[in-house]
């Protein structure tokens, strides 16, 4: 009857909404398993390419590096996901045409009365209409680009920073300096007017499918020229080349990724007035060279400041026991360095300047009030995320050749991408050695220049900048084209370091310890010390150092004796204790040739040009004879001075003999007495 029937509805529409329960259960549970065998997927790329790399190494195989060869394993995996795995399609629930004048965001769609929220995708072609599962399962592998630069980035510009020779990077500063700012930006504006040439031509020939400005063509030109050597200084420090060549390098690239980064959001910030946004306008260039600096410069305030700033709690553990907690330390300093990055961004500068100079910062003041535990720890945990994070990018790299679904391949466009990448590293490298020759009193050789051309690579910095935009014609033609230059340059060019070093007769196997000694004491000088970064070092070393870390002498001894009861509150007592034991890897960069300052313990013992030596008065303001305080500097090694701090080991002359410790006593007494 009918009042049975209306009984039942309610429960038919109770058992329908259990259903459907189920059955979205389901789908979230196939969902997840998808997603871990996606995860999946790239854990055993990167346990492959580890152990791949073990073989490589202990078989010494140098003609490709581990990023090359994750590479490698990234493209058959794509390889396999492309075109050998393919999901069943259901195409029953899926509405083909729905009038829509426009593709929002976010969709809500009301069904019975039920609202369900859709979030929009991306564009699929006609002919892919029914690869929809495939879609969703390439589109699964494929990672939002933010993930790239708020997770794997960080780490591995953060490692850069603080892994960095600082004595090596401030000996050759200016050249530094040169290559990555001018060079850099010469070498855009060079890729860029070829590029803007080859558009030019294939518009002409009618192989331009879509827009294609000039400022595009500046925006490849900025993202290209941003160098990741990656694999050749890992050869570089496996052969120990010559530490300037080294240096110069990997300044080069660490300053360079920066000076790319905020290049490329300047070209993008550049809005001319008028209703045409791609016309040129010399007000508009003007304002976009203003955000360059305005953005750079308050980058590299805010990761200096937040450097210091993170020196706060390791600053108070001169006075308390956070030192006693390693693993609480090790923590700290890992969340703040991170949260560095993440701050720049979310103020609208680019976290690649403020980690990048953060880094340098916690490595030049924060380590040294780490405790030796936590200064092992930092150092192998950002080495670690440096390594794990690189190999991802670039078997990520290779898995997107055939997973991404927009790619743009022009043969013209990509001939004159490689031949305007050439031609723009040849204008960075070769006209500014010659302008820096000049003024360089020790000159940047013909071979070192060669081996800088040959060592542009490309890396994980461009293909992120690339793969953060591909919404429209043009940047999905440079993304496509982008992953080819990276792959040739990382395969070819990484994989012929080793030949070239040879071709090249660049010298190999130099010990970096025993050379700096030699230039040291003016031996072999080969670097010049720049005279600001003198200045600078005098008073960070006698007065920030001291104040902010527990290295450097302590400020009783630098500060005026008016100023004793603020230097002892200002010293920890740590200072005290590492007085005879500090460690600088920067204090050789303010000798000169003609004034070495040799400190025998508390004797300071000065050499001239000619070779003299006058004792000085003791560090301490306190005489000390002369005999003790040799007998206990020889304590701690036949062959062993302290300069400013800093405990250096003499060479052994294979042709001499070491002498017993009364013969080099009584020998030190004629030489004072002459």
């Amino acid at each position: 009857n009918m009042g049975s029937l209306w009984d039942l509805l309610p429960f038919a529409a109770t058992e329908d909404s259990a259903m459907e329960n189920i059955v979205t259960e389901k789908k979230a549970e196939e969902s997840h398993r998808q997603d871990s065998a996606d995860l999946l997927v790239f854990i055993l790329l990167l346990t492959l390419t580890i152990l791949t790399i073990w073989l490589f190494k202990h078989r010494r195989f140098r003609f490709l590096h581990e990023t090359g060869l994750a590479m490698i394993y990234g493209l058959l995996v794509g390889v396999v996901l492309r075109y050998a795995i393919h999901v069943p399609s259901d195409m029953n629930n899926v509405t083909l045409s729905c009038n829509v004048n426009a593709s929002p965001a976010t969709l809500l769609v009301n069904v019975s009365g039920k609202f369900y929220e859709y979030t929009l995708k991306g564009e699929i072609s006609g002919s892919e209409v029914n690869d929809i599962q495939d879609n969703e399962m390439l589109r699964k592998v494929t990672f939002d680009p933010e993930v790239f630069f708020n997770i794997l980035l960080p780490p591995i510009i953060f490692h850069a920073g603080y892994s960095l020779k600082r004595r090596h990077f401030f000996r050759n500063l200016g050249s530094i300096l040169a290559y990555a700012f001018v060079g850099t930006v010469v070498s855009c504006f060079i890729i860029g007017l070829l590029m803007y040439g080859c558009v030019m031509l294939m518009k002409q020939i009618g192989q331009l499918g879509g827009d294609f400005f000039f400022t595009d063509c500046l925006f490849f030109g900025a993202i290209v020229s941003a160098t990741d050597p990656v694999t050749v200084l890992a050869i570089f420090n496996e052969l120990q080349v010559d530490a300037d060549l080294y240096a110069l390098l990997f300044g080069e690239s660490v300053l360079n990724d920066a000076v790319a980064v905020v290049l490329s959001s300047s070209i993008v910030g550049y809005q001319p007035e008028g209703d045409n946004s791609h016309t040129f306008e010399a007000m508009a260039m003007l304002k976009s060279f203003g955000i360059f600096l305005g953005v750079f410069s308050g980058s590299f305030a805010l990761g200096v400041a937040t450097g210091l700033f993170s020196l706060t709690p390791f600053h108070v553990t001169k006075f308390t026991k956070l030192r006693d907690f390693p693993l609480l330390e090790t923590a700290l300093f890992f969340l703040m360095s991170w949260s560095t990055f993440l701050l720049a961004e979310a103020c609208g500068f680019t976290g690649v300047v403020a980690v990048l100079f953060c880094g340098m910062t916690q490595a030049h003041y924060t380590f040294n009030n780490l405790s030796p535990e936590s200064q092992d720890r930092t150092k192998q945990l950002f080495e670690l995320l440096n390594f794990l994070a690189e190999n991802f990018i670039f078997s990520y790299m290779g898995l997107t050749l055939f997973t991404f679904k927009n790619h743009v391949f022009n043969p013209i466009f990509i001939v004159g991408a490689f031949l305007a990448v050439f031609l723009g590293r040849a204008a960075n490298i070769y006209p500014l050695s010659f302008l820096l020759n000049l003024g360089r009193k020790y000159k940047i050789s013909s071979n070192f220049q060669h081996m800088m051309m040959f060592a542009g690579l490309r890396g994980a910095m461009t293909f992120a900048l690339s793969i953060r935009d591909t919404a429209t014609y043009a940047r999905q033609m440079m993304f496509s084209t982008t992953l080819l230059v990276v792959f040739f340059t990382v395969w070819i060019c990484g994989g012929g370091t080793t030949q070239m070093l040879s071709c090249q007769k660049i010298r190999v196997g130099v010990d970096t310890d025993q050379e700096n000694f030699v230039s040291v004491f003016g031996l072999s000088t080969k670097q010049e010390s720049v005279w600001f970064f003198r200045i600078w070092y005098n008073f960070d070393h006698n007065y920030l150092k001291p104040i902010l870390t527990h290295s450097g002498p302590p400020l009783t001894a630098t500060l005026p004796a008016c100023c004793g009861s603020l230097a002892r509150c200002l010293t920890s007592p740590q200072a005290y204790e590492n007085e005879e034991q500090l460690k600088d890897s920067d204090s050789d960069l303010i000798l000169n040739d003609s004034d070495i300052t040799l400190a025998y313990g508390d004797i300071t013992v000065s050499t001239d040009a000619t070779g003299a030596h006058t004792s000085g008065t003791p560090v301490g303001g306190v005489a000390v004879n002369s005999d003790e305080a040799l007998d206990r500097e020889l304590a701690f090694g036949d062959h062993e001075l302290v300069i400013r701090g800093t405990r250096l080991v003499l060479p052994m002359d294979d042709s001499e003999p070491p002498l017993p410790l009364d013969s080099r006593r009584h020998r030190h007494k004629n030489e004072t007495m002459s």
